[in-house]
């Protein structure tokens, strides 16, 4: 003999566990991820931890080329990605561009991957 299992039985015996913050609204998950887009490149990760690690937070154009063995367009264009998302600043002075990391900007992203 087969029995009837109805949708109503099983949406009673369900688990859902209930939310314990907001979710992210769907412009949050755009901004989200386009940040992380720009995370997602080992070169990128690789600026942005030596920018990180450098004195004052903040490296010239010329100190980053060697340590990651891209040539100078390449390390530029991937500073640009980083500035415009939001991770780094550029100033200029004489001939060099100095990147410098944005306080805050790596919490932004972890803060909104980790429960509170």
């Amino acid at each position: 003999m087969t029995s009837t299992l109805h949708v109503t039985d099983i949406a009673a015996g369900a688990c859902c566990t209930p939310l314990m913050r907001e979710p992210l609204t769907a412009e949050e998950a755009e901004q989200l991820a386009a940040t992380m887009k720009a995370l997602a490149d080992p070169a990128r990760l690789r600026l942005l931890s030596i920018v990180a690690a450098s004195e004052d937070s903040e490296a010239c154009v010329c100190d980053l080329i060697e340590p990651v063995g891209l040539s100078q367009p390449t390390v530029s264009h991937h500073l640009k990605i980083l500035t415009t998302a939001g991770f780094l600043t550029r100033s200029k002075r004489a001939t060099w561009a100095y990147y410098k990391l944005v306080p805050g900007a790596l919490d932004r992203v972890s803060q909104l991957l980790v429960a509170s």
